[in-house]
């Protein structure tokens, strides 16, 4: 029974995901990606995976959640109107000129 349980999760999984390389890494193993990119498997806790990454810099290397929000950012500063950006620097600009009279 339980067999079939991991199988449906994996099928949905599956699904969800389209296509995964699943691989087992042991600390200090490691693997490539492409020629130029190592991953490393430095430290396993019981709550999560420290990873070195080798890459050259013109690579980025992003955490998803930096990438996620940098795009909701850049989605949100679309829809602001010009004048909300105005007045949000006559606003900053008051309060300077408050703080430098102290």
């Amino acid at each position: 029974m339980r067999a079939i349980r991991i199988n449906m999760r994996y099928r949905s999984w599956r699904h969800a995901c389209k296509v995964m390389l699943v691989i087992r890494r042991r600390a200090g193993e490691s693997l490539l990606i492409g020629e130029n990119v190592e991953l490393e498997v430095l430290d396993i806790g019981a709550n999560q995976v420290k990873l070195g990454i080798r890459a050259p810099r013109e690579v980025p290397v992003l955490r998803k959640e930096i990438q996620l929000t940098r795009q909701q950012n850049q989605a949100a500063s679309q829809t602001l109107p010009p004048t909300a950006i105005e007045t949000l620097r006559e606003a900053l600009g008051s309060r300077t000129s408050r703080t430098s009279r102290t």
